[in-house]
């Protein structure tokens, strides 16, 4: 089979999953959009702050670096939604074993608990280590999902390409968060942008996904 073809013995997802997945990243990206374009005094940096600080209203300072953020409650909003968002698409799924299936709705329950601890405490809180509990699930646990939705291609009807892209985007997330929490964290340099090539990936493989799962076709 052409690695670009779909397995055509594969059950149609539903457009509910379809739209979920999408949904799942697109959210992300339009709540941390909307948050750091209204930090402006100083501006908000990709590159340099940490993600967390976009939902913290401040103004503070923690962990070495300024937190101010107007509208963090935007970004809170979109940490809680996007992981549910990713958990809906994964339970609508059809066409797995029941073990697979479980352990894909597992993953994305981690990853759903993980950027929700991060909304619910701040990065600035007192209960900062639940913060840093949920940042390290929602790490692991997206970057696990894109590999194992990689491998289930055939079942779920997608391209092997497509699968193999999507285990390269899990492990690229794993490698740039061995980079966060080592070289840019002990050192400061481009440690937004590297936390960023934790989830970013993962995300963008999210959104991919949907837009590429075999929909149900219409009857006449």
């Amino acid at each position: 089979m052409n690695d670009l073809s779909p397995d055509v013995s594969a059950v149609p997802q539903s457009l509910g999953a379809k739209a979920a997945l999408i949904a799942g990243g697109g959210i992300y990206f339009v709540a941390e959009f909307i948050a750091a374009a209204a930090w402006t005094d100083p501006p908000y940096s990709y590159t340099y702050h940490f993600i967390s600080n976009l939902g913290v209203r401040g103004p503070s300072t923690a962990f070495g670096q300024f937190m101010y953020s107007p509208l963090a409650w935007v970004m809170n909003t979109g940490f809680i939604l996007f992981g549910l968002a990713v958990l809906t698409g994964v339970l609508m799924l059809r066409g797995l074993p029941a073990r697979r299936r479980w352990t894909l709705i597992a993953t994305a329950t981690l990853l759903a608990t993980g950027s929700t601890l991060v909304a619910l405490f701040p990065g600035s809180s007192e209960a900062s280590a639940l913060h840093g509990l949920g940042a390290l699930a929602a790490f692991g646990g997206g970057n696990v999902l894109a590999i194992l939705l990689g491998r289930a291609h055939r079942l779920l009807g997608f391209s092997r390409r497509l699968g193999r892209t999507l285990m390269a985007l899990g492990i690229l997330g794993f490698v740039s968060l061995v980079v966060y929490l080592t070289v840019a964290t002990g050192t400061g340099v481009l440690i937004g942008f590297f936390e960023r090539g934790v989830i970013y990936p993962f995300l963008i493989g999210f959104i991919i996904l949907g837009a590429t799962l075999k929909a149900p076709q219409r009857s006449a």
